[in-house]
């Protein structure tokens, strides 16, 4: 048997451990796509460099944080890793060496949208993780501001992506027929929670009833978020699985999402990419993100969401300038641009350790 040395033993021990918790959960929003798209794309970019760091299971919020703090770091320490990549928000504080992504300080920022014991573990936690860590990592200029606000840290700014099953041929008329969607509808995935501004959808359905047109939503809904009911006139989905999601994109007559904050907005990207035209709230990053390829409206008030909506609806021109706009738009984001900036990054980052 030939024999191995110490130096090579080294070798190829991984540089970095990914935190997977977040893709571990059934249910995925944009935090938890980071986690999917970097355990998949950084290790085919240097197999040898990573290792990933899954839970056993799918866990509640708090066994989940229990196996960030308490697991994570002792597979760390097992594996010889140097660094902790950690995709969504969080890092083990026992674990001396993270780079962590925040995607918001939006708990910080407001309080009041979430459930307080939410809000309290993230004022303690939150800023502690991001002066500790080696490297943050945030996903627009807007969060990069709002994190050196509330922390002090100045973070690197590295958009998400978007995934290429989103496309304009992706198949509508099967997401129409799963979903029993039989007329035409207006569209916005979104997770329930106070911030996405599901107040304003009201209106919307009020103002397309006339014309035949339904509003529907599509995300789950998360108790720490303090989640309002769906608001009258609206269908919920509930969460929509990956399988059908492109193709409810691509059907509708139009996206809004009528955020009062976005840390980035990878759900008007995603519609963009579908060729769908989209309606924004002009707050939070969405400005950033969608730039011109957007209607973009005050979310503070429900009739300019309104009068946006009904306008791409029933201009014919106008909706096509924007799906255009947008899949342009779109198209200088994806998941493979991401990766690359992210394994730049950790390879500096090591490199310095």
């Amino acid at each position: 048997m030939p024999r191995v040395s110490k130096r090579e033993c080294v070798s190829r021990l991984p540089e970095v451990l990914v935190n997977a918790r977040a893709a571990a959960r059934r249910q995925l929003s944009g935090v938890e796509r980071w986690a999917v798209e970097l355990a998949a794309r950084l290790p085919a970019l240097r197999p040898e460099a990573y290792a990933i760091a899954r839970p056993p299971r799918a866990l509640s919020y708090q066994a989940g944080q229990a196996w960030e703090q308490v697991a994570l770091p002792l597979r760390a320490r097992r594996l010889g890793a140097r660094l902790v990549l950690n995709p969504a928000n969080l890092a083990p504080l026992a674990w001396p060496a993270n780079v962590v992504v925040v995607h918001d300080a939006v708990a910080l920022s407001h309080p009041e949208w979430f459930s307080a014991a939410y809000a309290a573990w993230h004022r303690r936690v939150l800023p502690a993780v991001v002066r500790r860590a080696r490297r943050v990592i945030t996903v627009s200029r807007f969060s990069r501001a709002e994190l050196a606000a509330f922390t002090g840290v100045e973070a690197d700014v590295v958009p998400g992506g978007v995934d290429e099953r989103f496309t304009p041929a992706a198949d509508a008329a099967r997401a129409r027929r799963s979903l029993g969607l039989p007329g035409p509808y207006v569209l916005c995935v979104a997770g329930e929670s106070e911030r996405k501004n599901f107040a304003a959808l009201a209106a919307v359905a009020s103002a397309l009833a006339p014309r035949g047109v339904s509003v529907v939503t599509a995300g789950s809904r998360r108790a720490h978020h303090g989640a309002p009911s769906s608001p009258a006139g609206v269908r919920a989905l509930g969460y929509v699985d990956d399988a059908r999601l492109p193709g409810l994109y691509a059907g509708a007559e139009a996206f809004v999402l009528p955020s009062r904050h976005e840390g980035f907005g990878l759900t008007c990207l995603e519609a963009m990419a579908c060729g769908t035209p989209v309606v924004a709230g002009a707050a939070g990053a969405l400005p950033e993100t969608c730039a011109d390829a957007a209607l973009l409206v005050d979310p503070a008030d429900s009739g300019a969401v309104a009068d946006a909506v009904c306008a791409v609806v029933a201009d014919r021109a106008l909706s096509e300038c924007l799906a255009a706009a947008g899949r342009r738009r779109a198209a200088r984001f994806s998941w493979d641009a991401t990766a690359r900036q992210i394994d730049a990054l950790l390879a500096a980052e090591a490199h310095n350790l």
